[in-house]
């Protein structure tokens, strides 16, 4: 739940601040998320090499120590909102530009917000219900690039036959 909270309230102010994004012609913000979306790409792909702006932490253990209940929940919207964690892929950023860019109303931020929130969500839930977890660990590692690079192609894909009506 948590999770899903922090994806809707990172995607509603990135919904909120794309109003100041406005004046500026819609093909120009466009291309700037398709070509956004190709540096990440070449980024998760090894081609490029430049750190992403984000908090080079995890949230503190003693969240979850003060309160069981509050503070899984507290954790989750921390994780969700991607503010004060580690994020390991270029696909949110794309799709946080996407969300502070190209004008979508509320009702896809909020969808995209879910998204993300259930995407963060995928990924404990899944470990949690194989019968191995360090087995699942070793498959998701093996995995990841795989899952990081499609991501952001998929995106990047997306976003290119939307705008460009492709």
């Amino acid at each position: 739940m948590g999770l899903l909270a922090g994806g809707v309230c990172t995607a509603t102010a990135l919904w909120l601040v794309s109003g100041l994004t406005a004046p500026i012609p819609a093909a120009a913000r466009h291309g700037v998320i398709i070509a956004s979306a190709l540096v990440f790409l070449a980024r998760d792909a090894g081609w490029l090499r430049f750190p992403m702006p984000q908090n080079t932490r995890q949230v503190p253990q003693d969240v979850m120590q003060r309160h069981l209940i509050k503070g899984s929940l507290q954790f989750g919207f921390e994780m969700g909102t991607s503010v004060r964690t580690y994020v390991s892929a270029s696909a949110p950023y794309v799709l946080g530009l996407a969300l502070l860019l190209a004008g979508v109303d509320y009702w896809s931020a909020l969808s995209a917000g879910l998204g993300f929130g259930l995407g963060r969500a995928a990924t404990p839930l899944s470990r949690l219900t194989s019968t191995d977890g360090v087995d699942w660990d070793a498959r998701l590692i093996g995995r990841l690039p795989v899952i990081t690079i499609g991501t952001c192609l998929v995106l990047a894909v997306a976003f290119t036959v939307l705008f460009l009506r492709i």
